[in-house]
């Protein structure tokens, strides 16, 4: 008897050259050390980022200058039992009343989808944040991880970065920029393992979802 295949949704923006970045951070770049040749049988690239380039987990470290560095946290937060809520077109700030509707014994992860297409080629300015509250009471209600498919959890002109430290003060963890367009509202399994930089303010991930149990 053949198993079905589980679906899997890859919600990790493509990275390359162009991908956008906070204004001032370091963007993709990539140079080849290498080539195939004579005399050469390999390709070998250098590759020059920010940890925020494209999908990417923070670490306490971006937020908190005693904070732990990416590599050092425990893996549980970012791999399990995950909800995707839809509050699509909302702005500026994600409230509890836009994701009350799916929030009904939720699992320890959320992540939640505000575009109708996720700015994986240009830099929002006005992209979607969390208002801090919101945070505050999704920890309440168990939740470790949550997750966003905008550049960051608070806005993008944001010095106090409200919803960074409840973050902090409430030992969450956080994914941003990651790409819902063609994810149902719904339960999955997360899987967004960051890389071991064991002193790096944040992390790339290859962010995906797996449908639970077994596909039709």
């Amino acid at each position: 008897m053949t198993t079905p295949a589980l679906t899997l949704w890859d919600i990790s923006p493509p990275v390359q050259a162009g991908a956008p970045v906070f204004p001032g951070d370091t963007p993709y770049r990539q140079q080849w050390s290498a080539q195939i040749g004579p005399g050469c049988p390999v390709n070998v690239s250098a590759i020059t980022l920010s940890p925020h380039v494209g999908a990417h987990a923070d670490a306490p470290l971006h937020y908190d200058p005693t904070g732990a560095a990416i590599g050092v946290l425990d893996l549980a937060p970012f791999i399990g039992p995950c909800r995707v809520i839809h509050a699509i077109g909302v702005r500026p700030l994600i409230r509890w009343e836009h994701l009350a509707h799916a929030l009904d014994d939720p699992p320890p992860r959320v992540l939640v989808r505000t575009c109708t297409q996720a700015p994986v080629d240009r830099w929002d300015p006005a992209l979607t944040a969390f208002a801090p509250e919101t945070i505050e009471r999704l920890a309440d209600a168990g939740v470790l991880l949550v997750g966003i498919d905008s550049a960051s959890i608070d806005p993008a002109d944001s010095k106090a970065l409200p919803s960074h430290q409840v973050i902090r003060q409430r030992n969450l963890r956080v994914l941003e920029n990651l790409v819902l367009d063609a994810v149902p509202e719904g339960d999955y399994e997360l899987i967004a393992l960051p890389l071991k930089l064991t002193a790096a303010d944040a992390s790339p991930v290859r962010a995906v979802l797996r449908s639970l149990g077994r596909d039709p």
